[in-house]
């Protein structure tokens, strides 16, 4: 026992001096300062790494420990940063931690302290801050290079949305340079004095190939930029989901949403990881991968999802049983036994490991409907299709999926196939129109082609059988090759018809349809009703003619302002009174016109109404052309007669007259109107009369006033408002007294114009008549008025019966002579310096001296003379007879005449010879006594006109000049007294 005492009493002091020891270390804790080993920065990443250790540790001693770190800019009071980083330290163990600063550290001085405490719970009393370590600063603009400009940060990849810091340093001064963004120019703040910083907030993607940003300095020709990569923010995969064929492969699939991969450079990178096998798939897809399942036992899966860039990571996953995800392939597609209406379709599976049994779907498509059956089968099946339509393309289609765990259906497998013909099932639908000729009539029929569902195959021909029914003795028929869908046939007048149409295909004849001509035309004149169209079509209704009727018809035409008539009809049943009649061929503006007609028991087509309408009316596009006419100075006439009422686009209901005057007030029927757009510029008034009577097309417009403008146009107007505003056309209005002057005035005018016309057609009979070139004495017309008051037959005198009085001779300025008749003498042209007249004195025994003599010159036969001022006429007091001499008997003076003619003929150069007539008169006339001497002597008595002579211009002067005269020798008969 004592032994038992002392060897408690000696643990009892060593427990003692333990405790004791214990609490001396625990009061003096042991300093856990960390110290910076290193600071660097990833340029690429923009972060700041920094490297630490703990001393002070035991070998074996694991602290949780927590360290607070300090980041400083440009100084170190400009703490920018504080943080904790909590982590487990070991003895002698180097600490890592990265910090990522929005500002590129290339563009200011960082600076970063650190201390640290133990977290440890097991060691309450080290629960206490360690002093600070020193500054570590981390510059590396010194080894950026001596480059005027640099930008900061360099091809660096951001998510959209997010906000980024660019900073520049400049070598120069920094209030040169200037930045910009897609050439959008951007300010900042100033970091140091070489230093500056701008931050763009909520970066939008702009392209592909990054956004610009680049700076440069003003005065110098320097420019440096970045490109700013801006990526989609990476999306969760949705839809993620895996399933096997063949339980050899398991694949994989899911949405990946945007297209956040677009930057070559930082890539999207999708990996599958089970967990149960621990195994891992990089996929080489950013929608699908692909699994190979091993043949071990294994039956459920866990798939993880992961894609990630350089910015984010995102995670989904999926937990299934094997058995349970089975896609089968499509199955194999057969028809067989195909007939007009029924067919067998076959098919065949892949093989699809431990699946026993499958249900599948058959399924019929035709044009019309779809019908579906559901068939269970092991791995192989079949189905009967029936109650199939003859010539009916149809698809066969078919897919299966797992009957036990259902998971999706295999795609779908078809066939197409067409059933076989079959004779038409229904009569073509037929209608008629007939035109009346003298002695027959012709009758052309319409068809529409059978639809497919009746047709039954391909329609070749149609058979057209037309029987006389009031002689039934042959029927005639006709074959029309498809397509045609009409023919004319050409009947008797007064006989009835049947015709029957038939269509015919490959297998078979259709039904007939039936038509009958009656001889009797019936009734054509019908009233036309007017019928008001809708979005729907025209609604017709009509009154039943009998009560055996078997169906109606209304017939039309698509487009009844084409030449051709597209006819159109529709047949009702016996019970049916009313129908709207619609067609994608109705238009606006254009009128429709229906004929309803009744088929009797009889089947003979009856007319019962017409209807006539408009889809939409519409305002008319035109004016009529107005005539105006029985103008007068109060009233005129218009008319438009031509003016048709039928091809209008709407129902003309009327007309409005326009008529436009100054004089301020409407006359009496007319109205005050405003038309709209037209502008009145002086005092002129519009007034308006509305024409009630589309059928009326003259208009007297009355009450004018007389030499007064007026204007007018007519326009037509409907039940939607009126034609366009027309060409006012002026009219004025004549006197009041116009009229009475107009039946003087033509007469007149008329009988002007007649004698115009005469004188014009009879213009040589007048020229030879009253101022012929070179008149013909014998055709003088003067003689017939001048008769010889001895002898009133005599008219033209021959020169053996006349001697001439006088002769007056125009010499030329030479120096000529002049042989007198009788005498032998001659004289120059020059010694006459006036007319000189020669007396011809007779010698007969009774004569008793010279006595007087009245003398005649005609000077319309004198127009050379006279034109050219040579022949003005002097009367000289006579010479006496001594002084000429005796002169010849006259008829050795027509014989001297006629030789003298001659010679001066000769004398007379070509070209200078004219003539000049004289005429002689027995006595004067009244007009003639002012051309008489002053003092005539009185003759006894005078002869008559003897004769008209021609005087060669060998003997006459030319136009005188100054050394030219004119003379004259006047002969004197010597058997008659003047």
């Amino acid at each position: 026992m004592a032994v038992f005492a002392g060897l408690q009493t000696t643990f009892l002091v060593v427990l003692l001096l333990l405790r004791t020891f214990q609490n001396k270390v625990l009061s003096d804790p042991l300093p856990l300062t960390p110290e910076l080993l290193n600071v660097s920065i990833n340029s690429a990443q923009q972060c700041l790494n920094l490297q630490w250790s703990v001393h002070n540790l035991s070998h074996h001693q694991e602290l949780q420990m927590i360290f607070q770190i300090e980041i400083s800019r440009i100084k170190t009071s400009n703490i920018i940063w504080v943080g904790n980083y909590s982590t487990t330290v070991k003895w002698n163990q180097v600490l890592h931690w990265s910090w990522e600063s929005e500002l590129p550290l290339e563009c200011a001085t960082h600076f970063v302290r650190i201390r640290s405490v133990v977290g440890d719970i097991k060691f309450p009393e080290l629960r206490f801050w360690s002093n600070w370590s020193s500054w570590e600063e981390v510059d590396v603009r010194d080894s950026l290079g001596n480059e005027a400009l640099l930008v900061f940060p360099k091809d660096k990849l951001v998510e959209e949305g997010s906000n980024v810091t660019f900073c520049y340093i400049s070598r120069s001064n920094q209030n040169n340079v200037s930045c910009y963004v897609e050439g959008e120019q951007i300010y900042g703040e100033e970091l140091g004095p070489n230093a500056f910083a701008f931050t763009l907030n909520n970066i939008r993607f702009v392209r592909i190939k990054g956004t610009n940003i680049y700076c440069k300095i003003d005065q110098e020709d320097i420019l440096k930029g970045v490109v700013l990569f801006v990526s989609k923010v990476i999306e969760e995969p949705k839809d993620f989901s895996c399933e096997t064929r063949d339980f050899k492969t398991l694949k994989c699939t899911w949405d990946p949403g945007s297209d956040h991969n677009s930057f070559q450079d930082f890539p999207a990178n999708y990996t599958l990881f089970e967990s149960f096998s621990q195994k891992k798939e990089f996929c080489k897809h950013r929608n699908w991968c692909t699994w190979k399942i091993t043949q071990d036992s294994q039956e459920m899966y866990n798939f993880t999802l992961t894609v990630e860039n350089s910015l984010r990571k995102r995670r989904v996953n999926i937990l299934f049983n094997l058995s349970h995800r089975v896609h089968p392939m499509a199955p194999l597609v057969f028809l067989e036994n195909v007939s007009a209406t029924n067919a067998t379709v076959t098919w065949k599976m892949h093989p699809i490991g431990k699946i026993s049994t499958l249900l599948c779907q058959v399924e019929l498509h035709d044009t019309e409907k779809v019908i579906q059956h559901n068939v269970s089968v092991t791995v192989d099946g079949e189905y009967l299709l029936s109650k199939m339509k003859p010539d009916r393309e149809y698809l066969a289609q078919v897919r299966c999926a797992d009957a036990a765990h259902f998971w999706k259906w295999s795609e779908w497998s078809n066939q197409t196939f067409t059933t076989l013909e079959a004779a038409p099932s229904e009569a073509p639908d037929v209608w008629r129109n007939v035109k009346s000729m003298p002695g027959h009539y012709i009758v052309t029929l319409f068809w529409k082609p059978l639809s497919q569902f009746h047709a039954n195959g391909k329609i070749l021909f149609y058979n057209i059988a037309v029987e006389n029914l009031d002689r039934p003795s042959s029927v005639d028929l006709l074959s029309i090759p498809s397509p045609a869908n009409g023919t004319e046939v050409a009947l008797l007048a007064r006989d009835s018809y049947q015709i029957r149409v038939t269509a015919n295909n490959s297998v078979g004849t259709s039904p007939a349809s039936i038509l009958v001509i009656s001889g009797d035309p019936g009734r054509e004149e019908v009233e036309v009703e007017r019928v008001k169209g809708t979005e729907k079509g025209f609604p017709l209704s009509w009154k039943p003619q009998s009560g055996d009727a078997l169906g109606y018809v209304v017939e039309w035409c698509d487009h009844p302002q084409d030449r051709l008539c597209r006819l159109q009809w529709k047949k009702l049943g016996p019970n049916t009174t009313n129908t709207v009649i619609s067609s994608d061929a109705f238009r606006p503006g254009v009128r429709y016109c229906f004929r309803i007609y009744e088929i009797s028991s009889r089947r003979i087509a009856c007319l019962l109404e017409k209807k006539t309408g408009y889809s939409q009316e519409l305002a008319p596009s035109g004016n009529p052309n107005v005539i105006m006419s029985q103008l007068t100075s109060h009233s005129f006439t218009l008319s438009w007669k031509n003016y048709s009422t039928e091809s209008q686009p709407s129902f003309i209901r009327g007309y409005s007259v326009y008529l436009k005057s100054t004089v301020g007030e409407c006359n009496t029927g007319f109205e005050k109107a405003v038309l709209p757009g037209f502008q009145i510029t002086d005092d002129s008034v519009i007034c308006k009369y509305k024409i009630n009577n589309p059928e009326k097309k003259t208009f007297i417009v009355e009450n004018l006033q007389p030499v007064s403008f007026y204007e007018f146009f007519v326009t037509p107007y409907t039940s939607v408002g009126e034609g366009p505003i027309g060409t006012f056309t002026k009219v004025r209005t004549p006197d009041e007294y116009s009229h009475i002057l107009i039946p003087v005035i033509l007469p007149m005018i008329f009988f002007v114009l007649l004698i115009m016309i005469v004188c014009y057609l009879k213009s040589e009979w007048m020229k030879e008549k009253c101022y012929p070139d070179i008149p013909d004495p014998y055709k003088s017309s003067v003689l017939s008025v001048i008769k010889s008051k001895e002898n009133t037959h005599l008219t033209i005198m021959n020169i053996n019966d006349c001697i001439p009085d006088a002769i007056e001779v125009i010499n030329k300025p030479e120096g000529r002579k002049i042989q007198f008749f009788g005498t032998g003498k001659s004289l120059t042209e020059t010694e006459f310096t006036k007319p000189v007249y020669l007396y011809l004195l007779p010698t007969g025994k009774n004569y008793s001296g010279p006595g007087p003599c009245v003398w005649f010159e005609n000077f319309t036969y004198n127009q050379a003379a006279s034109d050219s001022g040579s022949c003005a006429h002097l009367l000289s007091p006579p010479t006496a007879p001594s002084q000429l001499g005796v002169l010849n008997p006259p008829e050795n003076l027509q014989k001297t005449l006629e030789k003298n003619y001659t010679n001066s003929l000769e004398e007379t150069p070509t070209g200078e010879t004219s003539l000049n007539y004289v005429s002689q008169l027995a006595s004067p006339m009244a007009g003639d006594k002012e051309s008489l001497p002053t003092n005539p002597p009185v003759p006894a008595h005078c002869s008559e006109y003897k004769m008209q002579m021609e005087v060669p211009l060998g003997l006459a002067s030319l136009p005188p000049n100054e050394s030219s005269s004119l003379s004259s020798v006047t002969l004197l008969d010597q058997s008659e007294h003047c």
